[in-house]
C-alpha cells in the first residue's frame, strides 16, 4: 500500500512540475580525419523543474559529453535541445552563453578556481560581472552557509580539496540558477568530503527549488537523485 501511495504522489508531483529540459533525438559526432566518432546517439530526455537526476556509466560512455551539450558548451550534430521551452541548438554561441550565465550553474571535478583570488573573490567575481549589488556580501553569506566562514580570505592553494569544491559550488550557485550541472563533483575527494559535498548539493536544490543533473561514478551519490539514468556506448539504456 505504501509503495502504491508513494508512486501516486510521485506521479502527481511530476504532473504539477513544469518541464525544464527536453532533448529530442540528439546526436554528437566528432570528425577525426576520415573517421567519425559517434559520442552520443539519439538521446531523448525530458526533465522537470526541481528534479534531481544522476547519469552513471563507464568512462567514455558519453556522460560528460551529455552534460556539456546541456550546458551549451558543445553543439549537437543533430537533434534539438529545449531549455525552458526555448530551442537552443540553433542559437549563436553568444545567445547560448547569455542563457547559461543566467540560468545554469556548473560544478566541475577539478574546481577551476582562480589561483590568485581569495575564496570570497572567486565567488564574488561572478556576481560582479553580472552587476549584482554588494557581491562581496553575498559571496560571504554563501561561503558562511557552506561552513567556510574562517576561509573567506584564503587562496585556493590554502584550502583542502573539499573546501575548494565548496567554494566552486558557491560560485556556481551565486546567480541562483534554475539548473545545476555537476560533473563528478566528488571525484577528487575522500569519503568524508564526498558526503559533505553531497549534502550541500541536495540540501541546496531542495531549499531553493533548483534542478540538479550530475555525472558520477559514486553509486551512493547517484542513488540520492530522484532518477538514475545509465548511459552505455552513447545511448540511454
Amino acid at each position: 500500500m505504501l509503495t502504491r501511495q508513494r508512486t501516486i504522489i510521485l506521479i502527481i508531483n511530476h504532473l504539477i512540475m513544469s518541464e525544464l529540459l527536453n532533448l529530442n533525438k540528439v546526436n554528437l559526432t566528432y570528425q577525426t580525419g576520415n573517421n567519425s566518432i559517434n559520442v552520443l546517439k539519439d538521446i531523448d530526455l525530458k526533465t522537470m523543474k526541481k528534479e534531481t537526476i544522476s547519469f552513471v556509466g563507464e568512462s567514455g560512455s558519453g556522460k560528460t559529453s551529455l552534460i556539456m551539450l546541456i550546458a551549451g558548451l558543445e553543439k549537437a550534430t543533430s537533434g534539438q535541445i529545449y531549455f525552458q521551452d526555448q530551442e537552443i541548438t540553433s542559437l549563436s554561441e553568444d545567445e547560448v552563453s547569455k542563457i547559461r550565465r543566467k540560468n545554469i550553474g556548473i560544478v566541475f571535478q577539478s574546481f577551476y578556481l582562480i589561483p590568485n583570488y581569495t575564496a570570497v573573490e572567486n565567488v564574488a567575481l561572478t556576481l560582479e560581472l553580472n552587476k549584482f549589488k554588494d557581491p562581496n556580501k553575498q559571496a560571504r553569506e554563501l561561503l558562511d552557509r557552506f561552513g567556510l566562514k574562517d576561509r573567506f580570505n584564503n587562496l585556493p592553494s590554502q584550502l583542502s580539496g573539499g573546501e575548494q569544491q565548496r567554494v566552486a559550488i558557491a560560485r556556481a550557485i551565486a546567480m541562483k540558477p534554475e539548473l545545476i550541472l555537476a560533473d563528478e563533483p566528488t571525484g577528487n575527494l575522500d569519503s568524508v568530503n564526498s558526503k559533505i559535498i553531497s549534502d550541500i548539493l541536495f540540501t541546496y536544490v531542495k531549499e531553493e527549488g533548483s534542478s540538479l543533473i550530475m555525472v558520477t561514478h559514486d553509486e551512493k551519490l547517484a542513488d540520492e537523485a530522484q532518477r538514475k539514468i545509465k548511459i552505455k556506448d552513447g545511448k540511454i539504456e
